[in-house]
């Protein structure tokens, strides 16, 4: 069981009663797998500032973060992840896939047909349902 516990935030990304999903490209951890974009948080950073750094860096959008969706903790074989994901808004900028192999814009009805990393079902969950 993984002891390192790493804090990650996602944007649930809303654009016209859809949510941006993003999926995990070949490299890396989980690899294929679709998550709601964002990354870790740094050093003396706010989860809400984190977000808005990490989606800048990984899309080249602006957002503005809203409320959150949820919390949640998966122990991975890697590590123990804490993934708080927040509602945001889509201000300025074209998704541009730098670190993900793929985007997707879906309403929350569509969500459950993509295989999601397990930290992030809690929060498809809660989109789904609301």
């Amino acid at each position: 069981m993984a002891t390192k516990q790493i804090s990650v935030v996602g944007a649930v990304i809303v654009r016209n009663g859809e949510i941006l999903c993003a999926r995990r490209g070949p490299e890396g951890q989980l690899p294929g797998m679709w998550e709601f974009p964002g990354g870790k948080v740094e050093g003396d950073e706010s989860p809400r500032e984190a977000l808005i750094r990490e989606i800048d860096e990984e899309l080249g959008c602006e957002i503005v973060v809203g409320d959150e969706v949820t919390t949640t903790t998966h122990p991975y074989d890697f590590a123990t992840i804490v993934l708080t994901t927040f509602l945001c808004e889509l201000i300025s900028g074209v998704p541009t896939l730098t670190e993900h192999a793929e985007v997707r814009w879906l309403p929350p009805s569509r969500l459950s047909e993509l295989e999601w990393a397990p930290a992030d079902v809690p929060a498809v969950d809660i989109i789904m349902t609301s």
